[in-house]
């Protein structure tokens, strides 16, 4: 697939190189292939809308992803997301970045892969936040686009929100797109707040006192620190848990969880680093962030943010990026007092149509990328 103008071209090389896979989903929108690239999320409760019917694709079979599939996976992943953008090479796309063997480490179970003749064409992974669940990245061959592969991925995504009891599902898209937006629709979601993907350039040459983490705690501490991170999130949004992040970050060495401490914690931010996580080169990525609720919450976020620096800059890393909803006003308000600027923004769309925590008192770092 080729790309419209000079300018596209040079982009996209200038995405291959970076490994960052966010920017993709911008570039995506320009494009008028009937493809899902971009994650997409889907729940199943009985207050959501029913799901639709989606059409079978002959010789195809729906199972669980193994190990011995990754490397297929991967590679459809960037072959994907590469012909996609009309790169010259489309394995060159996402650079040194992943977020398929990663993913399929934290939790084989919600890891669904599409074989046809005993090949993997496509993939996709759920992922499970307590009373929140959303899935992605879903990508499927480039030669068996449009033969509804994408859709058969989403039905195993729908149970297993129903098997974990996955009360609001929601996903991240372009905001531009009507038939990404309309697509959506079809299985619930509904379009709200745009989410910004913001970065902020990390200054090498000033030294800043490291930050308490994750990994610090004593093992007899570390259970106590779980159960810390799962009461503060519960009282942002009411069984909301990230515990799996933050120890797929700390089994997999992806990065560090930071906390902030005082009487109690009142703040934690889970960070990938680097190469071979989903921040790719140079690059720190929040992931999630949340401060506890309260008249302090903003100072305290700030706090947070600034926390997050050293940890980039003790890793040599020069870039930090986080994603905040713009329905979190005084959250977004405050990253940009802090120094972060918009790179790119999407909407999000959720089923059941509820603000979940996307509240202007809920000081919270995500993008359900």
């Amino acid at each position: 697939m080729s790309i419209n103008t000079e300018a596209q071209k040079d982009e996209g090389a200038v995405i291959a190189r970076r490994g960052d896979y966010c920017h993709a989903r911008l570039l995506c929108r320009r494009k008028k292939r009937d493809i899902l690239l971009s994650p997409v999320r889907h729940a199943s409760t009985s207050a959501m809308a029913t799901q639709p019917q989606i059409s079978n694709v002959p010789e195809l079979t729906i199972r669980h992803l193994r190990e011995n599939d990754l490397v297929a996976a991967d590679r459809i992943f960037r072959l994907a997301f590469g012909t996609f953008l009309g790169l010259p090479d489309p394995m060159q796309f996402s650079g040194s970045a992943d977020c398929v063997r990663t993913r399929w480490i934290a939790d084989p179970e919600a890891a669904f892969g599409a074989e046809r003749e005993h090949e993997v064409v496509g993939s996709n992974f759920a992922a499970n936040w307590g009373s929140v669940g959303f899935f992605g990245p879903l990508t499927v061959r480039p030669d068996l686009w449009d033969q509804g592969i994408a859709k058969r991925l989403l039905a195993p995504v729908v149970d297993t929100f129903g098997r974990w009891g996955t009360r609001h599902a929601g996903l991240f898209t372009f905001a531009q797109s009507t038939k990404h937006v309309g697509l959506y629709q079809k299985f619930g979601f509904w379009p709200r707040f745009l989410t910004a993907i913001m970065f902020k350039s990390v200054a090498q040459n000033v030294g800043a006192a490291p930050p308490s983490t994750f990994s610090q705690l004593a093992p007899d501490r570390a259970g106590d620190g779980i159960k810390a991170c799962q009461q503060l999130t519960d009282a942002v949004y009411e069984g909301l848990d990230v515990s799996r992040e933050i120890l797929t970050v700390e089994k997999q060495k992806l990065g560090e969880t930071v906390l902030l401490w005082e009487d109690e914690l009142i703040g934690l931010a889970i960070c990938h680093c680097g190469t071979g996580t989903e921040a790719g080169s140079d690059t720190c990525y929040v992931k999630f962030g949340a401060v506890r609720p309260g008249k302090q919450a903003g100072v305290n976020f700030r706090q947070l943010l600034h926390a997050c620096e050293p940890l980039a800059q003790e890793r040599k890393l020069s870039k930090l990026i986080a994603g905040v909803n713009l329905g979190r006003h005084r959250a977004y308000r405050e990253m940009l007092e802090s120094g972060f600027r918009t790179e790119m923004q999407g909407v999000t769309m959720h089923r059941p149509n509820h603000v979940g925590y996307d509240r202007p008192t809920a000081f919270v770092i995500d993008d359900w990328r």
